[in-house]
């Protein structure tokens, strides 16, 4: 009985490697290669979720308009814009552009589930020179992201916020 446990355990081992492996790659695969990424990608959801409360809401309007893009060559560029903007009549009007949008871009690098970008440009300046992380989730044509916890930029007080973001592919 003892040799037939021996010989069971000698046949089983190399299939759970096996197993083990496949796993393993079929999950890092996805983060391991960028090219994945890499194309035109539509904002579809933009939501907002408050550390302090845990409230969540589309800070942007049930619509927000918008593109992220990844180069081949590295660079990230992302413009999301809240529904319903209008041209400015004042300066109160051309103040609140700035709380209704978010835009900016960097040299981007892959680390797992998370991409970071190397800030080069932003229409906030603090950001500027700052690494901006990002968790995702890519299924065929569709990215969830995710972005770290963070000081508000765009509302009072700077509560620490993080954003969920929805993406559709545009174009590879």
């Amino acid at each position: 009985m003892n040799s037939n446990k021996g010989r069971w355990l000698r046949m089983m081992i190399p299939l759970f490697i096996v197993v083990i492996t496949i796993l393993s790659t079929s999950n890092m695969a996805l983060s391991d290669d960028p090219t994945k990424a890499h194309g035109i990608w539509k904002v579809v959801s933009f939501i907002q979720e408050v550390q302090a409360t845990g409230e969540r809401r589309p800070f942007f309007g049930k619509n927000p308009t918008g593109y992220v893009i990844f180069t081949p060559e590295g660079r990230f560029m992302a413009c999301i814009e809240a529904e319903g903007r209008t041209a400015p009549q004042t300066d109160e009007d051309r103040a609140n552009l700035h709380k209704t949008m978010i835009a900016y871009t960097g040299i981007y690098r892959f680390e797992g589930d998370k991409f970071i970008t190397k800030v080069d440009v932003s229409w906030n300046p603090a950001w500027n020179g700052t690494d901006q992380v990002r968790f995702f989730k890519l299924e065929g044509d569709r990215i969830e992201i995710v972005s770290a916890w963070a000081p508000a930029a765009n509302i009072p007080g700077k509560p620490m916020v993080r954003g969920f973001w929805g993406l559709e592919r545009v174009k590879k």
